[in-house]
């Protein structure tokens, strides 16, 4: 799929405010600070469509942006971080979990997961929540530029054994990296294919 057009539509405290569902829809989403804004920009290839922050937590709204006319993409807020108030926290998972449970034209999630890091205690639980409530979503596991070959391959079996304990089959995944491009051309092939069956 080429990317002829991306742009930012709007920013919304909750899915009621969300553009019409008049187009197939796809949200990225993770912990804070998992490269989520880069990894966009790298997809769609406009390096400033998604604001990057080193500051985790950046994210606090549901963006909405248009690509090629035809598609959404949805960033969403960071979950897991722990510089903000309970208050703030719940607030956010109530915004994602509404979001994702009543937006009617979601045809799926990308659930992005740093690679370095071994299977963490948000990440699984989200899964499950996703799982249970039989929301579509496929791992993005993030910044594997940062990982030499072996290691790369040593974090993926390992995480993917620890999946293989409670889920049967594992969720999709694809590896990606927002320096490299590695995962674009899959991710933009699984929207393509998923939007000719809509």
């Amino acid at each position: 799929m080429l990317i002829r057009d991306a742009q930012f539509l709007k920013s919304s405290t909750t899915y009621k405010d969300c553009p019409e569902p008049v187009y197939p829809e796809y949200a990225f989403m993770g912990r804070s600070n998992v490269g989520k804004s880069s990894l966009i920009n790298m997809i769609t290839g406009y390096k400033k469509l998604a604001k990057t922050s080193g500051t985790p937590g950046k994210t606090q709204l549901i963006n909405h942006f248009l690509i090629n006319g035809a598609w959404y993409l949805t960033d969403l807020p960071g979950f897991g971080f722990a510089r903000v108030s309970k208050t703030s926290r719940q607030k956010w998972e109530k915004m994602i979990h509404d979001y994702l449970l009543q937006r009617p034209n979601l045809v799926n999630s990308f659930l992005l997961i740093d690679v370095r890091h071994p299977p963490l205690d948000n990440d699984l639980a989200f899964m499950s929540w996703l799982g249970s409530r039989q929301v579509p979503f496929t791992i993005l596991f993030t910044k594997s530029d940062k990982l030499g070959v072996n290691q790369l391959k040593s974090k993926l079996a390992h995480y993917t054994r620890f999946l293989t304990e409670t889920w049967d089959p594992i969720p999709p995944y694809i590896v990606s990296s927002s320096m490299t491009g590695q995962g674009r051309e899959e991710i933009l092939e699984m929207i393509g294919t998923c939007n000719a069956r809509a």
